[in-house]
């Protein structure tokens, strides 16, 4: 149930491993692809209204794209380019540690601090903050203009709520390893070194920016397109029911289908109200995962009347700058088939989990606020030609200290209904990539063993 990447990734998963398996895709909308959105506007410009792009770090993706025939596009190379905005100008994001110590982002007692990291350990919570982990190995400094930013602009969410262990895995695995995040990654990179490997761990996420000449909506189409009439359009599903090892799926239209397995790949806040009658307890957990409201605003200029505008990927915006905005990517720098010729595609984000009401004002104050801001930090020196809103009233999930024990007691209640699984960006991860990844698993768990000879997994 739901046709977003996670449903539809999982569903081509099953039927890679078992090409027989009978496969239904319930959509309750009139469209595949979930967040994922494309829209090819008459100015020639590409807007995703959605997801962006997704970093070729994650083999399964890539190998996604591979059995459905797509052939991905890489980002340009500026794309490394990253910057955060504090104190009345942009600042380059430093790619290295060393970088730090010459960058202006931080003051000198903030990179001093920065370098006393090496002396940190493990902290004594089980579940922390990102604030307080920030603050813990890097200082306040370096958490405000650093992982502050980091946190809203992947989740647009709010860093002193969110759980370090839910939302950075890995950075916490380093953490109880190496206990001082500096000393595990130069570890980290002589491993790599030693093993031959050509991409060596550093601070920033890893991977490059790729997509799809058509935009994001290309891998989604041609996933629906080729499940073909196992997915249904416009088929809400109301509730859930368990009755002698067969799940009876309820729809909307008044019938009922049954099933031997189910797997849920809807928002959260869309499984809950499926699955109250079935379970109350799953059904309270997921309902209570947060979705703040997020709206994006593209703007195309002429290239020539914007001013000097910005290279690189985009930038940031610290919580501490009291800005209306969350940052901008600069989409045609990254990937330059977005804009026409001449043209330059900004992509601009409202709201969150920081200021969830702005994502919600009428277009024309939501307008004025995003260019007021863009011209006092880009020093735009025109109006756009084109303007495209696209709002979210419920965007991230948010995974909140706590987060990791409310997946705990999912998966306890999970045990009592066999062939029922829960996936999508709500659980463990809301990239892209995670959701391919975890469409994976969870078709390795409901088809244990390996692919089917001849079968494209």
């Amino acid at each position: 149930m739901g046709a977003g990447i996670s449903g539809l990734a999982t569903a081509q998963a099953i039927l890679a491993r078992e090409p027989a398996a009978e496969v239904t895709i319930f959509e309750s909308g009139n469209r595949a692809g979930g967040k994922v959105e494309t829209e090819s506007v008459p100015e020639g410009y590409l807007c995703e209204w959605g997801v962006n792009a997704f970093l070729d770090k994650s083999p399964r993706t890539l190998e996604l794209c591979a059995e459905v025939g797509l052939s991905p596009l890489r980002g340009d190379e500026s794309a490394k380019k990253r910057y955060v905005y504090s104190e009345g100008e942009l600042h380059k994001l430093p790619e290295k540690p060393p970088q730090f110590l010459t960058s202006r982002l931080l003051s000198w007692p903030g990179r001093l601090r920065v370098l006393g990291e090496v002396f940190t350990g493990p902290g004594g919570k089980e579940d922390e903050t990102l604030a307080d982990f920030g603050t813990r190995h890097l200082g306040r400094e370096a958490f405000e203009k650093l992982i502050d930013p980091m946190a809203s602009g992947v989740f647009a969410g709010d860093a002193s709520r969110m759980s370090l262990k839910s939302c950075f895995p890995r950075i916490h695995e380093v953490e109880s390893q190496y206990g001082s995040l500096i000393r595990g990654l130069i570890k980290l990179q002589k491993e790599a070194r030693r093993s031959g490997k050509k991409d060596t761990p550093g601070p920033g996420p890893g991977g490059m920016l790729t997509s799809f000449a058509g935009g994001m909506s290309e891998l989604t189409d041609t996933l629906a397109r080729q499940l073909g009439q196992r997915l249904r359009l416009a088929a809400p599903i109301v509730g859930v029911s368990f009755e002698q090892g067969r799940y009876g799926l309820h729809l909307a239209a008044g019938s009922t289908e049954e099933f031997d397995s189910v797997v849920l790949a809807a928002p959260a806040h869309a499984q809950a109200p499926m699955l109250q009658d079935l379970s109350t307890t799953i059904a309270g957990q997921i309902g209570a995962i947060p979705y703040p409201a997020l709206a994006v605003v593209c703007l195309g200029f002429d290239r020539a009347s914007m001013g000097p505008g910005l290279d690189g990927f985009g930038f940031l915006i610290p919580s501490r700058e009291k800005r209306d905005i969350l940052g901008t990517v600069v989409d045609s720098n990254v990937f330059p088939n977005r804009a026409p010729a001449g043209k330059v595609l900004l992509r601009t984000m409202v709201g969150g989990a920081r200021q969830p009401q702005l994502a919600e004002l009428p277009d024309d104050q939501l307008l004025d606020r995003v260019l007021a801001n863009l011209k006092d930090i880009m020093g735009l020196a025109a109006d756009p030609e084109f303007v495209s809103i696209y709002r979210h009233q419920k965007a991230i999930p948010q995974y909140l200290v706590g987060h990791g024990e409310r997946l705990r007691v999912i998966d306890n209640e999970l045990q009592k209904f066999p062939g029922l699984e829960l996936t999508g960006n709500a659980f463990r991860g809301v990239s892209l990539n995670d959701c391919v990844l975890n469409a994976m698993k969870t078709a390795q768990s409901l088809l244990p063993g390996p692919a089917k000879e001849g079968s494209p997994a």
